[in-house]
């Protein structure tokens, strides 16, 4: 019974991985079109001190851009949301595919195979530059700078 309720439990949490409830509410949970698509009327359309239209003209432009705006939006994306997130969809799977079978994988590859290039290029700079350094270093420690300050 046990083993039931746990295989059940996890069912339903592979389900939910897939199926996730989504806000209808908060539709940028993660702020990521804060600042890129947040257009008001006041942020294209001001008239400076002494050129204003008729108050009607300006009341009425408010609300035909306003809803204009509102209108075009979704009518774009009840057409082409779909479609895009089909076409965005399959990108990132492509991407994460590549990713996944393609990048990482090779990755791996370079690095085990460097890590035997090093092996062999670290005992040769033991072998043969440790030592020229080293008598190059004992040549010059007994070379003496003295400063002299002259009047």
């Amino acid at each position: 019974m046990a083993e039931e309720q746990m295989d059940l439990e996890e069912r339903i949490i592979i389900k939910d991985q897939h199926t996730k409830e989504i806000d209808l509410v908060n539709r940028d949970p993660k702020h990521i079109n804060e600042d890129v698509v947040k257009v008001d009327f006041e942020d294209v359309i001001a008239e400076p001190v002494g050129t204003y239209s008729f108050d009607g003209v300006w009341k009425a432009s408010y609300t035909t851009f306003t809803v204009s705006k509102y209108w075009c939006y979704r009518l774009l994306s009840a057409i082409l949301g779909i479609p895009l997130a089909v076409i965005w969809g399959f990108l990132f799977a492509l991407i994460s595919f590549c990713h996944i079978w393609a990048v990482v994988p090779c990755i791996k590859s370079y690095l085990i195979e460097i890590q035997c290039v090093s092996r062999i290029y670290s005992l040769c700079i033991h072998t043969f530059c440790d030592p020229f350094f080293e008598a190059l270093s004992k040549i010059c420690s007994n070379i003496r700078v003295a400063l002299r300050k002259e009047i």
